[in-house]
């Protein structure tokens, strides 16, 4: 077998079990996997430097197609309602299948950590067939110094092979699917198998520490972070498309991290190394650091459409997804922290992209309202998002990330109000979304009305201001920014039908306490209270 590269010779890739590869290439540079990918016909070299690749069918996650072993140390633990369950024997035949695939194969290994704490760091391993997994894995993820891969023995290992195809019977997934994520928490490992859609090896990373962090007292947690020039840091909770990488990469604060952060008992730590910023109408006037980090050698592309001819990007056209996605280090970000850590945050954002139109601006919190909607989780997804979508629809994905939650909701609330009352946190709700009507009727919120609330919440200015209760969902909401429109700042006057305004307010409402129904045995009764009320009588 063919080996290349710096990596610990004494735990090669027979500790996991392969046999009889034809390589093995380990922690490759930008460079040379430049080269096994454009040698393998996998990607192509864009205008500006950057590797653009297609991931086929699978142009996201596949959240359907992950499942969990059940075991000893999961039985009673993992949140089942919400992971799909997998038996021992599924998973063993799964991975003697893997290792029998990968025979005569040439495989790209990456040793990476995951978390910027020593305390709380994971050391990962990945393996992929594919040369611009590699580099997509590195690029995420935070990168040894040289020195420290001659010793590097895993604690949890990666293989992802996407023309490996499951069988629905023996492998234990779905009838009919040709995908599959299967985590054992148990000896921490992760087999990904019939998508190229890269993203699924950073989430299991980010699953795979949800599961264990909150027994360390750290709550893992789906946000960005940033820090002001006083060392004030802050999270920015959203799902996608809400304004999580966009919002947090602020020049006048230094960039913690755009997607994944634990905060522990010393303050706040990224998860990762890298950047995985949306690029769906990228442009340099509205995002210049987003766009110069992206239009660069070492950059990773996926389903951007190019000129065939210049090879130039074309981040307006969202033919092949709206999902196009750029992976870049944060070293790729001028002013990002190179240690990733922070001391203990002084405002919490939570974003939605509201297409119905109904949220203010920006609302304050109380710390029982910043539990109710943390659990809530919600934003609202429009026509053309996602295959099949017709109109707008609310999504509700508890703790703002669902899908990567292996322990129970109330698990990382109880952690975060915790930590939330400790500290004293300031907590606001944005949004992202529109204003004036619902999609298609209203706009989308101006970004400079955003930022500059933002930027009065994270300085304290805004806490002075004079606030009126929300009539329908209860929290408090400013009544003049200098800088902002002051009929922006009420939703209601923003809309010509004031009678479609207030029925689809109460709606929303009755969607967030529908919701919440699921939530109530695990919840204190003051974040019940919590929870929006319509407080008017109908119009």
């Amino acid at each position: 077998m063919q080996e290349t590269g710096v990596r610990n010779g004494a735990y090669g890739a027979d500790k996991f079990g392969f046999k009889n590869l034809a390589a093995v290439h380990w922690n490759l540079t930008e460079p040379a996997l430049y080269e096994y990918a454009i040698a393998g016909k996998e990607a192509s070299i864009v205008a500006g430097g950057a590797l653009c690749a297609e991931t086929g069918h699978h142009t996201g996650r596949s959240p359907k197609d992950k499942h969990t072993v059940v075991d000893d140390l999961t039985r009673d633990t993992v949140w089942w309602d919400g992971n799909r369950k997998m038996s021992k024997e599924n998973f063993d035949n799964l991975m003697a299948d893997f290792i029998e695939h990968a025979g005569n194969r040439t495989l790209f290994a990456q040793d990476l950590y995951g978390g910027a704490d020593p305390k709380y760091r994971i050391k990962v391993r990945v393996f992929t067939e594919l040369a611009w997994h590699s580099l997509f894995i590195r690029q995420l993820l935070i990168r040894p110094e040289r020195r420290e891969l001659d010793g590097f023995v895993p604690e949890l290992t990666i293989v992802d092979m996407p023309s490996f195809r499951p069988d629905a019977r023996r492998h234990g997934g779905r009838e009919g699917s040709d995908t599959m994520v299967a985590i054992d928490f148990t000896r921490k490992i992760v087999l990904i198998c019939g998508s190229s859609y890269a993203g699924e090896m950073k989430k299991s990373v980010f699953t795979t520490l949800n599961f264990y962090l909150p027994a360390q007292n750290v709550v893992p947690m789906h946000c960005s972070a940033n820090v002001g020039p006083n060392g004030d840091s802050a999270l920015f909770f959203g799902l996608s498309g809400t304004g999580k990488t966009t919002l947090s990469a602020d020049p006048n604060r230094i960039l913690l991290g755009d997607d994944e952060h634990g905060w522990g008992p010393d303050g706040i730590f990224n998860f990762e190394g890298g950047c995985y910023a949306k690029t769906i109408k990228l442009s340099r006037e509205a995002e210049p650091m987003i766009w110069e980090a992206t239009n660069r050698f070492g950059a990773v592309l996926e389903n951007v459409v190019f000129d065939p001819v210049t090879r130039v990007p074309d981040y307006n056209d969202g033919s092949k997804t709206e999902n196009t996605r750029s992976a870049y280090p944060l070293d790729f970000i001028p002013n990002a922290s190179r240690t990733g850590r922070a001391g203990h945050p002084k405002n919490i954002i939570f974003l939605t992209a509201d297409a119905f139109g109904v949220m203010p601006p920006i609302a304050k919190l109380t710390p029982n309202q910043a539990m109710y909607h943390f659990l809530s989780g919600y934003t609202a997804k429009v026509a053309g998002t996602e295959k099949g979508l017709v109109g707008v629809q609310p999504e509700f994905s508890t703790c703002f990330g669902a899908p990567f939650l292996p322990r129970h909701p109330s698990v990382y609330a109880n952690l975060l109000r915790d930590y939330i009352n400790r500290h004293q946190v300031d907590c606001w709700l944005v949004n992202s979304g529109w204003t004036g009507g619902k999609y298609g009727i209203g706009r989308r919120m101006p970004i400079k009305a955003t930022r500059t609330l933002l930027a009065a919440a994270l300085n304290g200015s805004l806490k002075n201001a004079n606030f009126r209760t929300d009539p329908y969902f209860g929290f408090s909401v400013p009544t003049s920014v200098p800088g902002v429109e002051p009929h922006l700042l009420d939703p209601f006057k923003t809309w010509k039908d004031k009678a479609a305004f207030d029925r689809t307010a109460r709606d929303l409402v009755g969607m967030f306490q529908a919701n919440f129904a699921k939530f109530e045995n695990h919840v204190t009764p003051d974040i019940k209270a919590a929870a929006p009320e319509v407080q008017i009588a109908a119009q």
